[in-house]
């Protein structure tokens, strides 16, 4: 499949910018690591921050699992505003797809909780070492939020 990341193990660095309807786009940069356990179990951890802004900080804890040989998994995300999340993914040639919804809200207002919540990402292969990132955050059927950013993989030193 000759994907790097999600497969393999690593730290990957994020930068590029997030929009919100009817808001100017602002900076954003975070670090993801990810794990590979036992019985083919990973485990993703993203924080976002927003330099130069008072927007608090997102953070994204994944727990999935991928069968060897498979394109498709399934897993579970907390995240830090939206809550408990599940969610689908598709491993393509070129690109990973990630699908998914949200099941508890957290610290929603009661307006914002009647609207269901989704969402998908796309990560594009560029190289081993770099991907571009698209993703959005569904409130009902609109648009509320989306994100394209730059992935690169933190290589260690021998």
């Amino acid at each position: 499949m000759g994907h790097s990341f999600l497969l393999e193990p690593g730290r990957w660095t994020l930068q590029g910018n997030w929009l919100e309807r009817n808001m100017m786009p602002i900076s954003v940069k975070g670090m993801t690591l990810v794990a590979w356990h036992r019985d083919n179990w990973f485990t993703m951890a993203t924080k976002l921050i927003f330099p130069g802004s008072d927007r608090p900080e997102i953070s994204l804890q994944y727990k999935g699992r991928l069968d060897d040989g498979e394109r498709h998994y399934s897993f579970l995300l907390q995240h830090s505003q939206l809550g408990q999340i599940e969610g689908e993914g598709w491993i393509g040639l070129e690109t990973i797809v990630q699908r998914y919804w949200v099941i508890s809200t957290k610290d929603i207002s009661p307006v914002e909780n009647r609207q269901r919540r989704s969402g998908f990402e796309t990560l594009y292969r560029v190289d081993n070492d770099t991907y571009l990132l698209t993703n959005g955050i569904l409130a009902g059927h609109f648009l509320d939020r989306t994100m394209e950013a730059k992935l690169e993989r933190q290589v260690t030193q021998s």
